[in-house]
């Protein structure tokens, strides 16, 4: 029995103008299907001088009907500069991703790309930074770093972490009046008759040490230090759960709460209300960071809101400055105010 002919479909390997089935398109697949040469194709995708307004509709159509993309990690490798800006966070912070999201944003204002590098329990601070090297990064925004701020990273390239005051990180700071947002929460709760309030610290993490300190002045400020009471935490939902527990167990619930992020309220929010605890209604609770999760229908948690946007545009900023101007000189501090937003977890006091 004679074996039957098989036609070869267009895009195999026999077919010199197209990229091989399973093989990433490259330039030279490109130029071929364009009928132009290599060096064409290659000033035509870098947006070059030189080819002819024909010869780039050619090859841009042929890099469409290809698929082709250029690899930016081999482009980054055959220029100086990367045009890369790294970003250590920690994976599981809600008011990171909100970072995240502007950061992208004012990079590409600025012509720069991000690398982003996750902090996780089985990933430390050291291990991200270094990947972040690895991958070429000209500069690096730290989110709620820790233990970095002890090293010698910044000596190797321009560091601007965001969340931690001047006082607690030797690199440049953007951060937000954290002691100041603190007040304004107590301020909110007391205007709505609050005078048995309780603050869930946020243990070492960025920015509690000012928002603990915001609660007891504004306490002292209305009267109320002999009434101020801190709970530890830090900054996880589980925190706030815990603290929940501690205050059912007492026996007399206070009337609010401020937590030390919106996490940690959150915690306090679901623990309460799974004790039959009305919120607001019995205990208000107020939150910090304004991010995603309190805006949730189901959530509706009144918050120090932080400017995520204007964050993240000062922290590019202040990497590309560096870059131009060099590491010597003045550490830089951007400090933002904060506002609170009133949505249904705070009430009158009962």
């Amino acid at each position: 029995m004679s074996t039957p002919k098989v036609s070869r479909p267009s895009g195999s390997k026999g077919d010199p103008s197209d990229a091989g089935a399973g093989r990433r398109p490259t330039l030279l697949d490109v130029a071929r299907r364009a009928g132009v040469s290599r060096a064409t194709a290659s000033l035509v995708i870098r947006d070059a001088a030189g080819p002819s307004a024909e010869s780039r509709e050619r090859v841009r159509k042929a890099a469409a009907e290809l698929g082709y993309r250029p690899d930016q990690a081999a482009r980054s490798l055959r220029r100086r500069n990367s045009r890369l800006i790294g970003v250590m966070f920690t994976a599981q912070e809600p008011f990171h991703a909100d970072l995240i999201e502007s950061i992208y944003a004012a990079t590409e204002e600025v012509g720069y790309d991000v690398v982003l590098s996750a902090v996780v329990p089985s990933r430390g601070e050291r291990r991200a930074l270094e990947a972040l090297i690895a991958s070429r990064c000209e500069a690096v925004v730290l989110l709620g770093a820790g233990e970095a701020c002890t090293t010698d990273f910044g000596s190797r390239l321009p560091v601007v972490e965001i969340g931690r005051s001047p006082n607690e990180t030797v690199f440049d700071a953007v951060h937000t009046a954290d002691d100041e947002g603190a007040r304004l929460a107590v301020d909110h709760l007391v205007s709505l008759g609050h005078r048995d309030i309780v603050h869930v610290d946020g243990g070492d993490q960025p920015g509690a040490v000012e928002r603990r300190s915001g609660y007891l002045d504004a306490m002292r400020r209305h009267g109320l230090q002999r009434r101020a009471r801190v709970l530890p935490g830090d900054y996880t939902e589980s925190s706030g759960s815990a603290a929940a527990r501690t205050l059912l167990d007492d026996g007399e619930l206070p009337t609010a709460v401020v937590a030390g992020n919106d996490q940690c309220a959150i915690g306090l929010l679901v623990e309460l209300r799974r004790a039959g605890v009305v919120v607001p209604g019995q205990v208000s609770i107020v939150g910090y960071d304004d991010s995603r999760l309190a805006r949730l229908a189901h959530i509706d948690l009144t918050t120090v809101r932080q400017d995520a946007k204007q964050l993240a545009r000062l922290a590019v900023q202040a990497a590309v400055e560096r870059l131009d101007k060099g590491l010597d000189g003045e550490t830089w501090v951007f400090r933002l105010a904060p506002h609170l937003v009133v949505r249904g977890s705070t009430g009158p006091a009962r």
